[in-house]
């Protein structure tokens, strides 16, 4: 029988799981660049257990193995920004990626209102820019970087919700 995917609240002992998934996560961008020195790639352990401090970090879970992770924030300005989103490679393309967005969008709309989910990728991140426009985010802008580099900048604004009965 097979394990089911658990989505949770990242925890400080999580720290180790999320670096090594980042890191094997973000490979493949690295490459599609030319760039390893890219900041997921070169986080130390110690700037990653502040960032579990400050902000909402979720983890999907498959037993006691990591295999998924975002993270993200509510400003003052009220905009919701979503960071670091990886998935193992073994488990992408299963729905992971959306559930992880889902989550957390509903983690930092219990923070507060949210105006806006704003997040960024690469230019060429082709599969990052499919699952980011089902998710219902749409291009704000384009951002260039270096002449290899483009951030594609995405916004979603964040579903009605149903209005009270009235009596």
């Amino acid at each position: 029988m097979g394990m089911s995917v658990i989505i949770s609240a990242a925890d400080a002992e999580d720290a180790e799981q999320i670096l090594k998934l980042q890191y094997l996560g973000y490979q493949p961008e690295a490459e599609l660049y030319g760039n390893w020195a890219i900041e997921p790639l070169t986080q130390s352990l110690e700037s990653l257990r502040g960032e579990l401090s400050r902000q909402h970090v979720l983890v999907a879970r498959l037993g006691d193995e990591v295999v998924g992770t975002v993270r993200g924030s509510l400003g003052k300005d009220s905009v919701a920004r979503i960071e670091r989103l990886v998935v193992h490679p073994r488990m992408q393309r299963h729905g992971l990626g959306g559930r992880l967005l889902e989550a957390l969008e509903q983690r930092l709309s219990e923070d507060g209102p949210v105006a806006a989910f704003r997040l960024f990728t690469g230019h060429r991140s082709l599969g990052n820019l499919r699952l980011y426009a089902r998710q219902g985010y749409r291009q704000t802008g384009v951002e260039q970087v270096s002449s290899r580099l483009s951030f594609v900048h995405l916004e979603k604004k964040p579903a009605a919700l149903p209005l009270a009965a009235t009596a």
